[in-house]
């Protein structure tokens, strides 16, 4: 997955302060990130970033919508592209993820790395979160045929999806990973 940018080529002070804070917390950590070093990688100064973002808290959910927003985007453009003409479209899944695994800005899922670390101690991170997963869920359905089961299989996978990218992100080796997901999308594949 290419890392995450915005729409305008020169960035505004905010989009610079979100973007810096969204590699800085996906790579070292939401806690491990302070506001200074936030601050003095993006390049504003301190008022600045009050300005757009009145506390830390404020910019973690921004991050969180930032990346929800540009993690859909390239998942169903992934599912797209490793869609398979002739075979069931779930054989998608396994090549789309490849794909971020094996980025080498890979290091998780920024939602369940963020659950991880802060859980409900921050209003709306819980929120963030269970949308972000709900939304994956719903694109996985996208690959299933239409049936009374199609959610509740659906659900399955993506718990299975989030077991291959934490033990991916654990063994740093995809192959194995993606190995076993695909081994348990056999059934589902007719």
């Amino acid at each position: 997955m290419k890392p995450a940018t915005l729409e305008s080529e020169r960035p505004s002070a905010r989009d610079r302060i979100l973007l810096t804070a969204h590699d800085l917390f996906y790579r070292h950590g939401i806690r491990a990130t302070g506001i200074d070093l936030v601050i003095a990688e993006s390049g504003v100064a301190k008022l600045t970033f009050y300005r757009h973002f009145p506390s830390k808290n404020a910019l973690v959910l921004a991050v969180l919508e930032h990346r929800h927003r540009h993690w859909m985007s390239w998942f169903t453009d992934a599912l797209t592209r490793h869609r398979p003409r002739t075979r069931p479209p779930l054989e998608a899944l396994v090549p789309a993820l490849a794909e971020w695994f094996h980025d080498g800005n890979f290091r998780g899922c920024a939602f369940l790395n963020t659950m991880t670390e802060l859980g409900g101690s921050l209003p709306g991170v819980m929120a963030a979160c269970r949308l972000h997963k709900q939304d994956m869920t719903a694109a996985i359905a996208g690959l299933l045929p239409a049936s009374r089961q199609r959610k509740r299989q659906a659900l399955a996978i993506a718990i299975a999806v989030d077991g291959a990218i934490v033990h991916t992100q654990f063994e740093r080796d995809a192959k194995a990973s993606l190995k076993a997901l695909d081994d348990l999308l056999r059934p589902y594949l007719g």
